[in-house]
């Protein structure tokens, strides 16, 4: 199944100290880890679940994000697939079937669970925030959209001692997406046009590149 991320488990019950003590404990890891943070890269593993729980082929590849909203998702086990936004359109590129698809960059895909990691202010806006507690050696956070049509139904941001450890989400349709993360490298110099994508001569692409995207730069 060649599905991505462009981030549902059961909540954990805690007594009453461990509550109080684990209240603002993803918060505050949250703001930690995003602190003074611009640009991002790392690597993951992901597995996605249908409803009834079957698991699909594990996936591995790297990421790299970018204030304000771009992102790039390069999958390369079992296959290969790409995933770059630029701020106005999303490119997703399929090498195997020799295919691109490509759309305007909506407002809430712009504002994902992972780019919002450059834009906490934004996050406060369009997600509601709630604890979790702790489970599987993470202190997890969970994110609820406020948008009328939300693209998933919650992510949880699990954080360990290192920072953003792993992601779950569960989307519209009930499939749920488990991502870990490793490798992280804070402000890195991203290589130059590291966020655009050119569609190789030759492969079919699907879709219209239009101006009117819904996605603008955030004014300081």
């Amino acid at each position: 199944m060649k599905t991505t991320v462009c981030a549902a488990l059961a909540l954990g019950l805690l007594a009453a100290a461990s509550a109080a003590h684990a209240a603002d404990a993803a918060r505050a890891r949250l703001d930690a880890f995003a602190k003074g943070l611009n640009s991002l890269s790392g690597s993951f593993e992901q597995q996605v679940f249908d409803p009834n729980g079957t698991a699909g082929k594990k996936t591995q590849g790297t990421l790299a994000l970018e204030a304000p909203r771009q992102f790039r998702w390069d999958v390369v086990k079992p296959y290969q697939q790409q995933i770059v936004a630029d701020g106005m359109h999303v490119w997703i590129y399929d090498p195997d079937l020799e295919q691109v698809n490509v759309r305007n960059q909506g407002v809430e895909e712009a504002h994902s669970p992972l780019t919002v990691l450059t834009d906490l202010k934004q996050m406060d806006v369009e997600y509601a925030a709630t604890e979790q507690g702790e489970r599987d050696g993470a202190t997890w956070l969970r994110l609820k959209s406020k948008a009328k049509e939300p693209d998933f139904e919650y992510a949880d941001l699990g954080f360990d001692a290192q920072g953003l450890a792993r992601m779950t989400f569960k989307d519209t349709l009930g499939n749920r997406t488990e991502i870990h993360f490793a490798d992280w490298k804070r402000n890195p110099a991203m290589p130059a046009g590291h966020f655009k994508f050119t569609p190789p001569p030759g492969v079919d692409v699907i879709g219209d590149v239009k101006p009117e995207a819904e996605v603008r730069p955030i004014k300081d």
